[in-house]
């Protein structure tokens, strides 16, 4: 049997965990059990999925018949929804969203009291729950269901407390691209009430646009744009809210790497960043590990995964961390990563340092890197495949130290992903494509 739970809550794909009605009815039993209490609070949020309000019936069906008192957040970032199960005092929040994935796909994200995500111990302990499940639903001690009033409201006003220091920014245009997904309120009434000249996309969602050719993973339109009407700053989030991708004044995208780069910079002047030390995974560019060395940094990588950067960063104590893609956690702020938060860091650093973005984004040289997705039909240890560990081993020792080669499986889909970095493209190019020809041969469709 699968592992329900992947690197960003339950997945929401046919051949693992189908996000039927009567599944979420099921998760909604869980977690009540799985909070060990008789009567816990709940809260729930969505994306603009078209299946969000279904989903969201479903599990309120499960977790109030088991005398869970609902509260619903309605349509509002991830991260959001984790601020509210905290300062509420609420026993767990969940998130009904799938994150920077087609409309159709949809999942669940469980967060604990502490408005931090399950450890993979407790998400074993949650899959124990649903797989044993009984039938008694006798519904005697049904729970409560209450609206959150203005939601929205008191998450834009937690962000706004974060930068108390920070002042209105009456002559910076900024362009938001909300993905017409979970932020497409929240973001440009943040941005409007620090007095920027707001210009917002991906603010009109239907149910079924949700990410489609805007947001974090398609950020062209939105730096033409910036270019169009002469912004300061572009900024996109992913469909929940949970990542930033930045366009500078003169349209080209930074990574999440070159963020991670500005914010290191920005803390460690202000002595704010605690051990000089900053966390990431190891899908990071070369160029931040240079970066962060020129700095008088400490850099710490990881497995890929934001939970996996929020753990280590509690191990070192660190304060700042995140992963490429743009989810990036400032934890004297919050206990998970948050593109709105990042947002407003951003600026603030622009405003800071004095200079515009596209001169911050040249504190990280980006070093070239080539990214494969190869499907497979099974996922053995890549160490006991010998054509392939043979051709890593090659490209590795001729790569040297001017290079790096990284090949994992995905955790949500049948794809093995080949990634490889160096000084000269059509040289990296190559290299991987050499490897996944060979992976192709050995366990390819």
């Amino acid at each position: 049997m699968g592992r329900l739970f992947g690197t960003d809550g339950i997945r929401g794909v046919a051949n693992h965990y189908p996000m039927t009605p009567q599944n979420g009815f099921k998760l909604g039993r869980a977690i009540v059990r799985f909070t060990g209490k008789a009567k816990p609070e709940v809260i729930v949020g969505r994306d603009t999925r078209l299946s969000g309000p279904m989903l969201e019936y479903a599990l309120g069906a499960g977790l109030m018949g088991e005398g869970a008192n609902l509260l619903a957040a309605g349509i509002i970032p991830t991260p959001g929804v984790a601020y509210l199960t905290r300062e509420l005092g609420a026993d767990a929040g969940v998130v009904i969203s799938a994150s920077h994935n087609p409309f159709d796909h949809n999942g669940f994200k469980v967060f604990s009291p502490h408005a931090t995500k399950l450890t993979e111990d407790e998400e074993l302990e949650l899959e124990d729950i649903i797989f044993t499940l009984d039938d008694d639903t006798s519904g005697q001690d049904v729970g409560r269901f209450k609206e959150i009033q203005n939601a929205t409201e008191r998450y834009v006003e937690f962000l706004r407390g974060r930068f108390e220091d920070l002042k209105e920014l009456k002559g910076l245009k900024v362009v938001l691209d909300c993905a017409n997904g979970a932020t497409y309120k929240a973001a440009p009434m943040l941005f409007g009430q620090l007095g920027t000249t707001v210009i917002s996309i991906g603010t009109e969602p239907n149910g079924a646009n949700i990410n489609e050719g805007c947001g974090s993973q398609c950020p062209e339109e939105l730096a033409a744009k910036v270019v169009e009407s002469q912004a300061s700053v572009g900024l996109a989030f992913d469909g929940d809210g949970d990542r930033l991708v930045a366009v500078d004044e003169k349209g080209r995208v930074l990574t999440g790497d070159q963020l991670l780069a500005i914010f290191a910079k920005v803390l460690k002047e202000k002595g704010k960043l605690h051990k000089n030390v900053v966390v990431s995974t190891v899908m990071s560019n070369i160029g931040l590990k240079v970066a962060l060395q020129r700095m008088g940094l400490n850099h710490v990588v990881t497995s890929v995964g934001d939970r996996n950067v929020y753990q280590e960063m509690i191990r070192r104590g660190a304060v700042l961390g995140g992963e490429e893609s743009g989810h990036i956690i400032f934890l004297q702020h919050h206990s998970t990563g948050d593109g709105m938060l990042s947002a407003l860091q951003l600026v603030a650093a622009m405003e800071y340092l004095d200079r515009p973005l596209s001169e911050l984004a040249q504190l990280m040289e980006v070093f070239p890197q080539v990214l494969l997705n190869v499907s497979v039909t099974r996922k053995p240890l890549l160490s006991e495949i010998p054509e392939v560990s043979e051709v890593i081993k090659k490209v590795e020792n001729e790569l040297g130290r001017n290079g790096r080669v990284l090949v994992r499986y995905s955790g949500t889909e049948s794809v093995c992903r080949v990634m490889v970095e160096g000084d000269e493209e059509d040289k990296i190019k190559n290299y991987a494509e050499e490897i996944a020809a060979a992976i192709v041969k050995s366990i390819g469709e």
